[in-house]
């Protein structure tokens, strides 16, 4: 049973939400606003996941997706958001949340997104070979940790280390988006969704060029992304 909490401050929704996961079960702790959620983090056992608002009373909750990625980089993240902009979908997905849901959203969905983020997570703890190493780069799954030659190790977020992986597998062979999509994330892409190109953004931030300044992940228009090993 995954231990989850939810950080939101409708608390009409939270009750809803609890009723439905526990039914699905998920055992969910629920927080009003960011200095409760950020005390149990600190306090209790680190959840399994976490599912985010944006808008939060006592600030918002971008702020704290920054925080929690510095401090529990590999704990998965769905952004919940009332307002469902494309701009905050961008900054969260920036910022290195693992989706992202817009309020309304339908609990079956929820369900769906929240046990996708923890497959892949549980998927990443237990993947073989433990290193895997392309050129210049070390990655290993069960840590979530990329190093390049002997620099510091490079902390990614489930949804990068699972599309890292996959990119790995078949280095200087191009991976469609969408079938990317399906082993990154367990799901298609919609119309205008950017979140796989999100993710791969930041991978390729923390990651950088290869030493002659070549991309170190490419993108093929009309055939997808591959890795330039």
């Amino acid at each position: 049973m995954s231990n989850i909490l939810l950080v939101d401050d409708d608390q009409e929704l939270c009750d809803l939400l609890v009723n439905w996961l526990n039914q699905e079960g998920f055992t969910l702790h629920a927080c009003f606003d960011t200095q409760s959620a950020w005390q149990y983090l600190v306090s209790q056992q680190q959840p399994d996941a976490v599912i985010l608002d944006v808008m939060l009373p006592d600030g918002n909750g971008l702020q704290l997706l920054r925080k929690l990625r510095t401090e529990y980089p590999q704990l998965p993240v769905l952004m919940l958001s009332a307002r469902g902009e494309p701009t905050d979908r961008i900054i969260g997905l920036e910022l290195g949340a693992d989706d992202y849901l817009a309020k309304p959203c339908d609990p079956r969905e929820l369900t769906a997104r929240l046990r996708a983020v923890l497959r892949r997570s549980t998927t990443a703890a237990s993947t073989t070979p433990s290193i895997i190493t392309v050129g210049d780069l070390q990655y290993s799954p069960a840590r979530g940790a990329a190093q390049i030659h002997d620099q510091e190790t490079i902390d990614l977020t489930v949804s990068e280390g699972r599309i890292l992986e996959a990119l790995l597998a078949t280095p200087g062979e191009p991976i469609d988006k969408q079938q990317l999509a399906l082993i990154a994330l367990e799901r298609r892409l919609t119309l205008y969704d950017r979140s796989l190109d999100m993710h791969v953004s930041n991978l390729r931030r923390k990651l950088g060029p290869h030493a002659d300044g070549s991309p170190r992940i490419v993108a093929l228009r009309g055939r997808g992304y591959f890795y330039s090993g």
